[in-house]
């Protein structure tokens, strides 16, 4: 017997050509090679929120086309008293929705510079440092979505499950899932999904790598025993000499991003240099700037200091005609500075150095 995720994954339109629907011209926008996944250029984010149109994607198949008048999303597994089917109506009349302003980013960012750093060049996805964007995204708490279904008391794990060809998965335990602040979105900015970013519906797991948040969401697995699929044991795992079974990663490390390209060139005199860092689960409380060989400075957050939402920062620079280099590290509430060098794992996941940012002025 053909199951309704089976059923919704093969009434998907699969297009021929791009595995994306948006535009994603050069100016906006980094690719990667990969014809799947696409970075946000630094330079061209205008606001504290990333606009749809340059939000970056990253996708493990192309965008399925899904029709919302035959769309639906099942509860079900041994961790639920009941299954439950919901439409996309049911998902907009019948339960209370909220908003929350999250950051993600796939874990994979900055991977080409991780390379760069070891002198490797790492499998996967090859980011720069676009794969980072924030968003408002309006939905149902998951929890009010799974409460229905009646959890048992032994319910462990939560495992969103994607109509994309690959069905791509990653559980998360319980509490995570019934957290204030873990949605299902409907909307982005304000606005329905787009397709690449979700539609009908997506999952925001706030603070975690990117690939927790499964777009396209046809299924979700409520389990009393651990999940296990290679998106937790094979991928998006931390491995290297210390940890060769793969750690699983779940929140990202602290990082910073400046909002200049790289190299950057510059014209003298004051101007105002920005960008924004990232904390995953935390809050970035501080960041510090240092040109050339010169003293550790802060800089000016500019932006509320939100758990789970990247802060902006600027800082003031009379820029000297000649060579420069840049640096930026961020400290987050519970003590985590950016560290000097990242420790080494097989798959190039969560690089958060301090970058050697070059800059001409002149």
């Amino acid at each position: 017997m053909t199951s309704g995720t089976e059923r919704q994954r093969m009434s998907t339109a699969p297009r021929t050509g791009r595995g994306v629907v948006k535009p994603t011209p050069a100016e906006l926008m980094e690719d990667t090679g990969t014809g799947l996944d696409y970075g946000t250029r630094p330079d061209r984010i205008p606001g504290y929120l990333t606009p749809a149109d340059r939000f970056f994607i990253r996708s493990h198949a192309p965008t399925p086309l899904l029709d919302a008048a035959t769309w639906s999303l099942r509860v079900e597994g041994n961790g639920v008293c009941r299954p439950v089917t919901y439409t996309y109506d049911d998902l907009w009349h019948r339960f209370t929705h909220v908003s929350v302003v999250r950051t993600l980013e796939c874990a994979g960012n900055r991977r080409a510079l991780f390379g760069a750093e070891h002198g490797h060049r790492f499998e996967g996805t090859p980011w720069g440092r676009g794969a980072i964007g924030t968003a408002e995204w309006t939905g149902v708490r998951l929890r009010d979505l799974l409460e229905p279904a009646g959890i048992t008391h032994v319910a462990r794990d939560v495992m969103p499950e994607s109509l994309d060809a690959v069905c791509a998965r990653r559980p998360m335990p319980l509490a995570k899932a019934l957290a204030d602040d873990t949605v299902l979105a409907l909307t982005m900015n304000g606005d329905v999904l787009p397709p690449d970013h979700g539609f009908p519906a997506r999952v925001v797991v706030s603070g975690w790598l990117g690939a927790a948040s499964i777009k396209w969401v046809g299924r979700i697995e409520v389990s009393e025993e651990a999940l296990r699929v290679p998106w937790n044991t094979e991928d998006y795992v931390l491995t290297g000499p210390e940890s060769a079974e793969g750690v699983p990663i779940t929140s990202v490390p602290v990082a910073s991003l400046v909002e200049l390209p790289w190299p950057a060139r510059l014209r003298p005199g004051p101007q105002v240099i920005r960008g924004r860092a990232f904390a995953g689960e935390h809050r970035v409380v501080t960041v510090d700037y240092r040109l050339d060989d010169g003293p550790w400075r802060p800089a000016l957050l500019t932006s509320p200091e939100t758990p789970g939402a990247w802060a902006r920062w600027q800082f003031r620079w009379d820029a000297e005609p000649g060579k420069h280099v840049l640096q930026v590290r961020a400290t987050d509430d519970k003590g985590h500075i950016q560290p000097g060098a990242t420790t080494w794992n097989d798959l190039g996941y969560c690089y958060n150095s301090i970058l050697s940012h070059p800059v001409v002025v002149g």
